[in-house]
Protein backbone atom coordinates (compact mmCIF):
# COMPACT_ATOMS: atom_id res chain seq x y z
CA UNK A 1 0.00 0.00 0.00
CA UNK A 2 1.35 3.42 -0.95
CA UNK A 3 2.26 5.75 1.89
CA UNK A 4 0.34 9.00 1.50
CA UNK A 5 2.31 12.25 1.48
CA UNK A 6 2.17 14.10 4.77
CA UNK A 7 0.97 17.61 4.94
CA UNK A 8 3.95 19.96 5.29
CA UNK A 9 2.10 22.15 7.76
CA UNK A 10 1.00 19.34 10.10
CA UNK A 11 4.46 17.66 9.97
CA UNK A 12 6.19 20.92 10.81
CA UNK A 13 4.00 21.36 13.84
CA UNK A 14 4.50 17.78 15.08
CA UNK A 15 8.29 18.00 14.71
CA UNK A 16 8.79 21.51 15.98
CA UNK A 17 9.33 22.86 12.49
CA UNK A 18 12.29 20.58 11.76
CA UNK A 19 10.92 19.53 8.41
CA UNK A 20 10.66 23.13 7.35
CA UNK A 21 14.22 23.77 8.54
CA UNK A 22 15.49 20.73 6.68
CA UNK A 23 13.70 21.74 3.51
CA UNK A 24 15.12 25.23 3.92
CA UNK A 25 18.64 23.87 4.32
CA UNK A 26 18.21 21.71 1.25
CA UNK A 27 16.94 24.69 -0.72
CA UNK A 28 19.94 26.78 0.37
CA UNK A 29 22.34 23.95 -0.52
CA UNK A 30 20.71 23.55 -3.92
CA UNK A 31 20.87 27.30 -4.43
CA UNK A 32 24.59 27.30 -3.61
CA UNK A 33 25.26 24.44 -6.01
CA UNK A 34 23.28 26.14 -8.78
CA UNK A 35 25.42 29.28 -8.27
CA UNK A 36 28.63 27.26 -8.68
CA UNK A 37 29.40 26.78 -4.93
CA UNK A 38 29.81 23.03 -4.84
CA UNK A 39 29.29 21.56 -1.36
CA UNK A 40 31.33 18.61 -0.14
CA UNK A 41 30.51 16.10 2.57
CA UNK A 42 32.96 15.72 5.44
CA UNK A 43 34.46 12.51 4.03
CA UNK A 44 35.35 13.99 0.65
CA UNK A 45 36.42 17.28 2.20
CA UNK A 46 38.69 15.49 4.70
CA UNK A 47 40.26 13.39 1.94
CA UNK A 48 40.90 16.32 -0.40
CA UNK A 49 42.14 18.65 2.34
CA UNK A 50 44.43 15.98 3.89
CA UNK A 51 42.76 16.54 7.28
CA UNK A 52 41.29 13.77 9.40
CA UNK A 53 37.66 13.77 10.50
CA UNK A 54 38.89 14.20 14.08
CA UNK A 55 40.88 17.28 13.04
CA UNK A 56 37.88 18.76 11.24
CA UNK A 57 35.76 18.39 14.38
CA UNK A 58 38.49 19.99 16.50
CA UNK A 59 38.97 22.90 14.10
CA UNK A 60 35.23 23.50 14.01
CA UNK A 61 35.06 23.62 17.83
CA UNK A 62 38.00 26.02 17.93
CA UNK A 63 36.50 28.23 15.24
CA UNK A 64 39.46 27.70 12.92
CA UNK A 65 37.57 25.99 10.08
CA UNK A 66 33.78 25.98 10.17
CA UNK A 67 31.53 24.04 7.77
CA UNK A 68 29.46 26.04 5.32
CA UNK A 69 26.25 24.33 6.43
CA UNK A 70 25.10 22.05 9.24
CA UNK A 71 21.85 20.14 8.80
CA UNK A 72 19.85 20.79 12.01
CA UNK A 73 18.00 17.47 11.62
CA UNK A 74 20.92 15.07 11.30
CA UNK A 75 23.99 17.20 12.02
CA UNK A 76 25.51 16.53 8.60
CA UNK A 77 28.23 19.04 7.79
CA UNK A 78 29.04 20.27 4.32
CA UNK A 79 31.92 22.44 3.19
CA UNK A 80 32.27 24.67 0.16
CA UNK A 81 34.80 23.47 -2.38
CA UNK A 82 36.59 26.82 -2.18
CA UNK A 83 37.30 26.12 1.53
CA UNK A 84 39.83 23.49 0.49
CA UNK A 85 42.61 26.04 0.10
CA UNK A 86 41.99 27.34 3.63
CA UNK A 87 41.92 23.80 5.00
CA UNK A 88 45.22 22.97 3.29
CA UNK A 89 46.73 26.15 4.77
CA UNK A 90 45.62 25.06 8.25
CA UNK A 91 47.12 21.61 7.62
CA UNK A 92 50.47 23.14 6.61
CA UNK A 93 50.56 25.59 9.52
CA UNK A 94 49.93 22.76 11.97
CA UNK A 95 52.92 20.91 10.52
CA UNK A 96 55.01 23.78 11.92
CA UNK A 97 53.75 22.80 15.40
CA UNK A 98 51.83 26.06 15.39
CA UNK A 99 49.25 26.37 18.21
CA UNK A 100 45.64 26.65 17.07
CA UNK A 101 45.37 30.13 18.57
CA UNK A 102 48.12 31.32 16.22
CA UNK A 103 46.65 29.39 13.28
CA UNK A 104 43.33 31.12 13.89
CA UNK A 105 45.03 34.51 14.08
CA UNK A 106 46.59 33.91 10.67
CA UNK A 107 43.51 32.50 8.95
CA UNK A 108 41.34 35.31 10.32
CA UNK A 109 43.75 37.99 9.08
CA UNK A 110 43.48 39.72 5.69
CA UNK A 111 45.52 37.97 3.00
CA UNK A 112 47.98 40.87 2.88
CA UNK A 113 48.86 40.43 6.58
CA UNK A 114 49.28 36.68 6.72
CA UNK A 115 52.91 36.46 5.60
CA UNK A 116 54.01 38.97 8.25
CA UNK A 117 52.18 37.04 10.98
CA UNK A 118 53.81 33.79 9.84
CA UNK A 119 57.26 35.46 9.84
CA UNK A 120 56.69 36.80 13.36
CA UNK A 121 55.74 33.35 14.62
CA UNK A 122 58.77 31.74 13.01
CA UNK A 123 61.15 34.36 14.43
CA UNK A 124 59.87 33.45 17.90
CA UNK A 125 60.37 29.73 17.15
CA UNK A 126 63.97 30.31 16.04
CA UNK A 127 64.70 32.39 19.14
CA UNK A 128 63.27 29.66 21.36
CA UNK A 129 65.32 26.98 19.59
CA UNK A 130 68.47 29.10 19.92
CA UNK A 131 67.90 29.41 23.68
CA UNK A 132 67.26 25.67 23.91
CA UNK A 133 70.47 25.00 21.96
CA UNK A 134 72.42 27.11 24.46
CA UNK A 135 70.76 25.28 27.34
CA UNK A 136 71.65 21.94 25.75
CA UNK A 137 75.29 23.00 25.49
CA UNK A 138 75.26 24.00 29.16
CA UNK A 139 73.65 20.73 30.27
CA UNK A 140 75.93 18.63 28.08
CA UNK A 141 78.98 20.36 29.54
CA UNK A 142 77.66 19.85 33.07
CA UNK A 143 76.99 16.15 32.45
CA UNK A 144 80.49 15.62 31.01
CA UNK A 145 82.27 17.32 33.89
CA UNK A 146 82.85 20.59 32.03
CA UNK A 147 84.82 19.03 29.19
CA UNK A 148 84.95 21.18 26.08
CA UNK A 149 83.72 24.40 27.71
CA UNK A 150 86.83 26.35 26.72
CA UNK A 151 86.28 25.29 23.10
CA UNK A 152 82.68 26.54 23.17
CA UNK A 153 83.63 30.03 24.44
CA UNK A 154 86.38 32.30 23.14
CA UNK A 155 88.18 33.65 26.21
CA UNK A 156 90.11 36.92 25.85
CA UNK A 157 92.05 39.23 28.17
CA UNK A 158 92.10 43.01 28.65
CA UNK A 159 93.33 45.67 31.05
CA UNK A 160 90.73 47.69 32.95
CA UNK A 161 91.68 51.11 34.41
CA UNK A 162 90.81 52.28 37.90
CA UNK A 163 87.36 53.86 38.14
CA UNK A 164 85.07 55.39 40.74
CA UNK A 165 81.70 53.65 40.95
CA UNK A 166 78.44 54.26 42.76
CA UNK A 167 77.04 51.03 44.11
CA UNK A 168 74.22 49.15 45.76
CA UNK A 169 74.77 45.78 47.39
CA UNK A 170 72.24 43.18 48.46
CA UNK A 171 71.93 39.58 49.61
CA UNK A 172 69.58 38.05 47.04
CA UNK A 173 68.91 34.51 45.85
CA UNK A 174 68.54 33.49 42.20
CA UNK A 175 64.71 33.70 41.90
CA UNK A 176 64.77 37.40 42.84
CA UNK A 177 68.06 38.30 41.14
CA UNK A 178 66.84 39.64 37.79
CA UNK A 179 64.25 41.95 39.33
CA UNK A 180 66.69 43.25 41.93
CA UNK A 181 69.39 43.96 39.32
CA UNK A 182 66.93 46.02 37.26
CA UNK A 183 65.63 47.90 40.28
CA UNK A 184 69.09 48.43 41.80
CA UNK A 185 70.55 49.65 38.51
CA UNK A 186 67.67 52.10 38.24
CA UNK A 187 68.36 53.53 41.71
CA UNK A 188 72.12 53.80 41.15
CA UNK A 189 71.61 55.36 37.71
CA UNK A 190 69.40 57.98 39.35
CA UNK A 191 72.15 58.68 41.89
CA UNK A 192 74.76 59.21 39.13
CA UNK A 193 72.77 62.16 37.77
CA UNK A 194 74.15 64.32 40.58
CA UNK A 195 77.69 63.59 39.37
CA UNK A 196 77.39 63.99 35.62
CA UNK A 197 75.68 60.70 34.81
CA UNK A 198 76.99 57.23 33.97
CA UNK A 199 80.58 57.29 32.71
CA UNK A 200 81.18 53.67 31.72
CA UNK A 201 79.90 50.15 31.54
CA UNK A 202 77.49 48.72 34.12
CA UNK A 203 78.82 46.05 36.47
CA UNK A 204 77.09 43.25 38.39
CA UNK A 205 79.65 41.77 40.78
CA UNK A 206 79.14 38.47 42.63
CA UNK A 207 80.92 38.24 46.00
CA UNK A 208 79.38 34.85 46.72
CA UNK A 209 77.42 32.10 45.02
CA UNK A 210 73.88 32.97 43.97
CA UNK A 211 71.38 30.11 43.66
CA UNK A 212 68.03 29.15 45.10
CA UNK A 213 69.83 28.40 48.39
CA UNK A 214 72.66 30.97 48.32
CA UNK A 215 72.33 34.75 48.27
CA UNK A 216 75.65 36.29 47.31
CA UNK A 217 75.97 39.14 48.19
CA UNK A 218 75.66 40.87 44.82
CA UNK A 219 76.66 44.42 43.91
CA UNK A 220 75.48 46.64 41.05
CA UNK A 221 77.97 49.38 40.17
CA UNK A 222 77.97 52.28 37.72
CA UNK A 223 81.08 54.38 36.98
CA UNK A 224 81.08 58.17 37.33
CA UNK A 225 83.60 60.78 36.20
CA UNK A 226 85.20 61.54 39.58
CA UNK A 227 88.62 61.26 41.23
CA UNK A 228 87.21 59.88 44.49
CA UNK A 229 83.92 58.55 45.81
CA UNK A 230 81.67 61.53 46.60
CA UNK A 231 80.84 62.19 50.23
CA UNK A 232 77.42 61.06 51.29
CA UNK A 233 77.02 58.59 48.39
CA UNK A 234 77.38 54.81 48.34
CA UNK A 235 80.52 54.54 46.26
CA UNK A 236 84.04 53.11 46.09
CA UNK A 237 87.11 52.86 43.90
CA UNK A 238 87.19 49.84 41.59
CA UNK A 239 90.93 49.13 41.26
CA UNK A 240 92.72 48.74 37.95
CA UNK A 241 93.16 45.11 36.97
CA UNK A 242 93.61 42.63 34.17
CA UNK A 243 90.67 40.37 33.43
CA UNK A 244 89.78 37.32 31.39
CA UNK A 245 86.36 37.44 29.76
CA UNK A 246 83.94 35.94 27.27
CA UNK A 247 81.31 37.88 25.31
CA UNK A 248 77.66 36.79 25.31
CA UNK A 249 74.64 37.52 23.17
CA UNK A 250 71.41 38.52 24.83
CA UNK A 251 69.83 35.08 24.47
CA UNK A 252 72.86 33.55 26.21
CA UNK A 253 72.33 35.67 29.33
CA UNK A 254 69.79 33.19 30.61
CA UNK A 255 69.87 31.12 33.76
CA UNK A 256 71.13 28.41 34.01
CA UNK A 257 73.05 28.40 30.69
CA UNK A 258 74.90 31.61 31.62
CA UNK A 259 76.69 29.49 34.25
CA UNK A 260 78.56 27.72 31.44
CA UNK A 261 80.26 31.01 30.57
CA UNK A 262 81.41 31.44 34.17
CA UNK A 263 82.68 27.85 34.21
CA UNK A 264 84.49 28.37 30.89
CA UNK A 265 86.38 31.45 32.11
CA UNK A 266 87.26 29.79 35.41
CA UNK A 267 88.57 26.71 33.54
CA UNK A 268 90.57 28.89 31.13
CA UNK A 269 92.18 30.81 34.02
CA UNK A 270 93.27 27.54 35.64
CA UNK A 271 94.51 25.97 32.38
CA UNK A 272 96.64 29.04 31.63
CA UNK A 273 98.36 29.12 35.01
CA UNK A 274 96.64 32.27 36.25
CA UNK A 275 94.79 32.91 39.50
CA UNK A 276 91.58 34.77 40.17
CA UNK A 277 92.28 38.21 41.64
CA UNK A 278 88.78 39.44 42.38
CA UNK A 279 85.09 38.65 42.30
CA UNK A 280 83.61 37.51 38.97
CA UNK A 281 81.28 39.99 37.30
CA UNK A 282 78.96 40.70 34.42
CA UNK A 283 79.87 43.76 32.36
CA UNK A 284 76.92 45.24 30.44
CA UNK A 285 77.87 47.52 27.54
CA UNK A 286 74.71 47.62 25.38
CA UNK A 287 71.18 48.97 25.73
CA UNK A 288 69.42 45.86 27.05
CA UNK A 289 65.93 47.04 26.09
CA UNK A 290 66.85 47.74 22.47
CA UNK A 291 69.07 44.68 21.95
CA UNK A 292 67.82 41.70 19.96
CA UNK A 293 68.36 38.05 20.98
CA UNK A 294 71.53 37.73 18.87
CA UNK A 295 73.06 41.09 19.80
CA UNK A 296 76.15 41.08 22.01
CA UNK A 297 75.28 42.71 25.33
CA UNK A 298 77.44 41.36 28.15
CA UNK A 299 80.86 40.06 29.15
CA UNK A 300 81.47 37.48 31.88
CA UNK A 301 84.78 38.61 33.40
CA UNK A 302 87.23 37.42 36.08
CA UNK A 303 89.99 39.69 37.42
CA UNK A 304 93.24 37.70 37.10
CA UNK A 305 96.92 37.88 37.92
Amino acid sequence: MAVPERSGGHDGERNGGRSGDRNGDQSRDQSRERSGERLLGTGEFARRSRLSLKALRLYERQGVLKPATVDPANGYRRYREDQLSEARLVHSLRRLDMPLTVVSRITDAPAADRAALLASYWDAVEQRVAVQRDLFAHLHAALTGGKGLVKVFEVKQRDVPEQVVLTEQRHVSQPGLTDWIAEGMGRVAKATESYGGIAGEALVIYYGEVSEDSDGPVEVALPIAADAPPAGAAGRVEPAHREAYVRLRKREVEFPQILSAYDAVAAWVKENGLTEAGAPREVYFADWGKAGPDDEVCDIAFPVK
